[in-house]
């Protein structure tokens, strides 16, 4: 069972900036309807998932790059329900009609929730894939254009971004929010005065509680805000388009009720509260349980993705590192092109699984590999021309496979190792999240090459984090 009181981001500390005001007067409400509504699930569908009479549960949605996840727990993380749904695919001329895809899937997933579940729902929080930027119409919520995914390069508006921006900031990357917006901005003549930004989470929780420009301090990293100060810079807000900014609030801070339309149509409780939320990989990051400064999460996907948990603040462009403001402590995080990709070019997964087991994880590998998909690593080496380096290649393939997940490995080490030298916490314990955390040979090899503890992380779905986000938005209407 998962104890979320010690969670950094799911301990609320005093809102700034007149959050206090704003939350307190939607706690308020949801008082008043808790006051006036006593909600209890069937006794048959208490009898079928073990929620005690009375009991409340809470709701996490992932909008990730594929597809789309929810997640059911009670106050102590045990989970009641969960699912997930592919995007449709939607066209709209020649391009994905995403904003549609992503609408039909979050009322589907609604719909996948147990029905005699959704009655005891006392929050929802959603989190999106970050960076994805929505410019919509600031009175009807429409988009007034295609939204901009989180991997897509905006290149040409970065020398202005560069321009106004310190250099080596967040923004300072063809694919941040801003360089999105600059690039809206100056390919467009109309719609300018009825224009707000929102990130992909933004919309679908607007499309929930309908109130428009609000969003999270995690998702408006990339579009300049300052998550130390509680505020845009100066910098951002004396340009014309700092007018499409939305509102920014503290991840699971309740902002209102459920809609009346939806909550009648989809059986949810008065009282539901729907929270702001996060991004996907800041919500992977939460329901992993890295608790404390200096327990970190290593995501071992088609890329290595590293999130460390500072007292201390870093950020530094060159190599893509930027923090995360987790209340009063920073999640420092770094992602370099070597994984899983490199390795699904070589082997196929029932090769990888035999020559594992073959692996001795306490003997050195003398190979001394670079495994790159493609030409050009950005973390923890800056080098767009670097070379993948995959030989020479010996004989035996379990010596192959070896050398090819340890030097994954010195990698991941010296990672860590550059987020110390930037001023980060020192990695004391990690917890692996992503396919290759099953492998448990290679697990090894981590452990064995970082000198710490690595463990497999036992909750690693974002939805999971998303929902304890909601959680934490009740506990504060709770107070």
């Amino acid at each position: 069972m998962l104890s979320s009181i010690n969670h950094p981001l799911l301990c609320p500390s005093l809102p700034k900036h007149g959050y206090c005001s704003s939350r307190t007067r939607i706690c308020s409400i949801v008082r008043k309807k808790r006051a006036r509504t006593m909600v209890f699930a069937s006794n048959e569908g208490n009898s079928e998932v073990g929620v005690q009479v009375g009991e409340r549960l809470y709701l996490g949605l992932d909008f990730g790059t594929s597809g789309a996840r929810f997640a059911l727990i009670d106050k102590g993380g045990t989970i009641h329900a969960q699912g997930k749904r592919e995007y449709p695919l939607y066209k709209r001329k020649e391009t994905v009609d995403w904003a549609r895809s992503w609408k039909q899937t979050l009322f589907l997933l609604l719909e996948d929730v147990p029905f005699h579940l959704r009655q005891i729902i006392a929050s929802i929080s959603i989190d999106g894939t970050s960076a994805t930027t929505m410019i919509i119409d600031s009175t009807t919520g429409e988009p007034l254009w295609r939204p901009l995914l989180y991997n897509e390069s905006c290149s040409d508006a970065l020398p202005v971004v560069k321009s106004i921006a310190p250099e080596n900031h967040t923004v300072c990357s063809g694919s941040s929010t801003l360089c999105k917006l600059v690039s809206w901005w100056n390919s467009v003549d109309s719609n300018k005065e009825s224009a707000a930004l929102l990130h992909q989470a933004d919309w679908l929780l607007w499309l929930l509680h309908g109130n428009l420009r609000v969003t999270d301090y995690n998702n408006a990293l990339k579009v300049g805000y300052d998550p130390e100060l509680d505020s845009y810079p100066l910098w951002l807000l004396s340009q014309p388009y700092s007018q499409l900014l939305p509102s920014v609030k503290a991840p699971g801070t309740p902002i209102s009720v459920l809609k009346e339309d939806i909550r009648t149509q989809y059986g949810f409780a008065k009282d539901c509260a729907v929270c702001t939320g996060t991004t996907d990989s800041i919500a992977a990051f939460l329901a992993a349980r890295a608790t404390k400064p200096g327990k970190a999460v290593t995501s071992l996907g088609s890329t290595l993705a590293i999130k460390l948990l500072s007292t201390s603040r870093v950020d530094d462009a060159r190599y893509g590192v930027y923090s995360h403001r987790l209340d009063d402590k920073w999640l420092v995080g770094g992602a370099s092109n070597t994984g899983g990709a490199v390795l699904r070019q070589i082997f196929t997964d029932e090769l990888l699984e035999n020559l594992s087991e073959q692996i001795n994880p306490m003997k050195t590998s003398p190979l001394d590999f670079y495994p790159l998909p493609t030409v050009g690593e950005r973390f923890p080496i800056a080098d767009p021309k670097m070379v993948p380096r995959l030989h020479p290649r010996p004989e035996s393939d379990v010596e192959y496979l070896h050398g090819i997940l340890e030097s994954i490995a010195r990698i991941e080490a010296k990672a860590y190792g550059l987020l110390k030298d930037l001023g980060a916490t020192q990695v004391e314990e990690v917890f692996t999240a992503g396919g290759g955390a099953k492998n448990e040979k290679w697990t090894k090899i981590r452990e064995r090459v970082l000198g710490l503890p690595v463990s497999r992380a036992i909750q690693t779905e974002a939805a999971y984090g998303a929902a304890l986000l909601a959680l934490k938005g009740a506990q504060q209407c709770a107070r």
